[in-house]
């Protein structure tokens, strides 16, 4: 099928591109990079690769980078182009842009410009594990990329463990035995995990149990993971002396505040009284 280029009102085009598979791109997201008047993309030979593949070249337009490290006279370069009348299609690596991208910056630099921003939807690893994760998806909170620095995730995490909602992180290979102590330590091993990798690849997998059964040594180095937790058990099902344990691991390495949410939120409890439970074995020691 031959994409031609089409007149184009001025403005952002936010489109998503494939994750893994290359057909998994729509045929709207064609027509809008065969006929934006400029392409912006955080990764220029992948963006181009794309294009080739479906048989589109940039031809005399401009094909630029905007990326992590991009500056706002960058930014300023594409708000520009669009003020002045013109086109700009906006593709990430890979997925939707904006979700853990740095598209976020030049979408709203262009509105506030009073330009126009359009998404174009598609392929988003985000929504892919939802959808064979095996956890609730009626109500979920994306958490992105969790800080590299573990004082900094566990402190996030904290913040977390009262949440009732499936919560979805995305973490490198590298970091992912990581992530699954800290997520274990701060939430409770008997969370309900999902971690989605290679999505819509070939060797897709979907490794499904609880942060005390998952083993991370266990997993295939490769491939971004899309991590799914789910909520805590209700409250009811966990007995005192259970709840005295998670409190005593929780704060060997927290303050007592920071203890008692953490495991209020694992366990499903009220927080109020997991903390005087927190009080009264801090007065042990």
């Amino acid at each position: 099928m031959k994409f031609e280029a089409r007149p184009l009102g001025a403005g952002l085009y936010l489109v998503a591109t494939p994750i893994g598979n290359a057909r998994d791109i729509t045929l709207r997201a064609l027509d809008v990079l065969a006929s934006a008047d400029m392409i912006a993309a955080e990764d220029t030979r992948t963006a181009r690769r794309l294009m080739e593949m479906h048989g589109l070249t940039p031809g005399g337009r401009s094909l630029v980078a905007y990326h992590d490290h991009s500056t706002e006279r960058d930014r300023a370069r594409i708000v520009d182009r669009i003020a002045a009348g013109g086109s700009v299609a906006y593709v990430s690596e890979a997925g939707t842009p904006l979700l853990a991208d740095p598209g976020f910056r030049l979408a709203r630099a262009v509105r506030e410009a009073g330009g126009e921003v359009t998404a174009v939807p598609g392929a988003s690893a985000l929504l892919s594990a939802l959808s064979v994760g095996g956890m609730p998806t009626d109500r979920f909170l994306f958490c992105g990329f969790l800080p590299a620095a573990k004082a900094a995730r566990r402190a996030e995490l904290v913040d977390l463990a009262a949440t009732r909602a499936t919560l979805v992180f995305y973490e490198s290979p590298k970091r992912i035995a990581s992530l699954l102590e800290d997520l274990r330590e701060v939430l409770g091993g008997g969370r309900p995990v999902s971690l989605c990798r290679e999505l819509t690849k070939k060797f897709e997998e979907v490794v499904q149990g609880t942060l005390d059964t998952v083993d991370a040594g266990t997993l295939t180095l490769k491939g971004e993971y899309v991590v799914l937790v789910g909520t805590a058990t209700e409250g009811g099902a966990v007995t005192d002396d259970e709840i005295d344990a998670a409190l005593r691991q929780a704060m060997a390495h927290m303050r007592v505040k920071d203890a008692a949410t953490a495991v209020a939120g694992a366990l499903g409890l009220p927080r109020r009284d997991v903390y005087q439970r927190a009080l009264a074995i801090g007065r042990e020691y």
